[in-house]
């Protein structure tokens, strides 16, 4: 398993940093491995990975199957240039797309899509027709961040919607119902007729520095917000938002900080 996780472009959002992104590489590959572990597919000929990033998650499934071609879809042209060095002709090749609108040219073996859905409003609908695209035996695996009620998100959305803030930034506060709960994804896939494996995690990441969590955040959800600001207004806020951060999630006595982080996973199986 490759060692970076790949960051997911969505259309229309501000452009990402792969470098930024990667500060936090192991921490973030690691849902990847956990999502790729509950898939049974054994010898699958077509792989797709819906919104890959820069890569490098993309290209390691080539080592799982090396009989498999894939092919990572993303929307970013920052990812997809960075993408271009794990590409192998004939077997790993990255392609611009929209996740919101992509369709196959014909069945697929496995549809990945990891650290993205939670981007997308209404993505249930999305599973049910990437569903519909899976060949027999074939399997969808989806991983989300569950963490959107967590004091990362719910300090950002109170800020953006302060009076300071607020009617620039409302739109892009964080919404605690960006992601179904456990069992609606389970009820999502059993409807779109596929055998459901659902469960939850709280990863407990050990971070270290300087303000880490305002690092950790700046790669994800802190990044749309500050796209709409002046260098200087962007400053102020994020002096803020550093603020009660540090209050939300203190410094341990060695110096380290934890931030726990739910993820919800999704792997369906057609059987038929």
């Amino acid at each position: 398993m490759a060692a970076a996780a790949g960051a997911r472009g969505i259309p229309g959002s501000a452009a990402w940093d792969p470098g930024t992104y990667l500060r936090f590489g192991d921490e973030r590959s690691r849902p990847f491995a956990d999502l790729l572990a509950r898939v049974r597919v054994v010898a699958p000929r077509t792989v797709v990975d819906l919104g890959c990033g820069e890569g490098a998650l993309t290209a390691s499934l080539a080592e799982r199957w090396p009989a498999a071609r894939i092919t990572g879809v993303d929307s970013s042209p920052e990812m997809l240039a960075a993408a271009a060095a794990h590409a192998v002709p004939g077997r790993v090749d990255f392609v611009a797309g929209d996740v919101r609108t992509w369709a196959p040219g014909g069945p697929v073996d496995l549809l990945v899509s990891n650290a993205v859905l939670h981007w997308v409003p209404g993505h249930d609908r999305l599973l049910g027709r990437w569903a519909a695209a899976l060949a027999a035996g074939g399997a969808l695996a989806v991983q989300v961040a569950g963490n959107f009620r967590a004091p990362t998100h719910a300090l950002l959305a109170e800020l953006c919607r302060s009076a300071r803030w607020g009617g620039r930034l409302d739109a892009v506060a964080p919404v605690p119902d960006a992601v179904l709960d456990p069992a609606g994804y389970l009820d999502v896939l059993t409807g779109a007729g596929l055998v459901p494996d659902v469960w939850e995690t709280t990863y407990l990441h050990v971070l270290s520095g300087p303000d880490p969590v305002l690092g950790w955040v700046r790669s994800t959800v802190l990044r749309p917000v500050l796209a709409l600001l002046a260098a200087t207004e962007a400053a102020e806020l994020t002096a803020d938002y550093a603020a009660v951060l540090r209050r939300s999630y203190p410094s341990r006595p060695d110096g380290t900080t934890v931030l726990p982080f739910r993820r919800i996973f999704a792997v369906g199986h057609r059987t038929v």
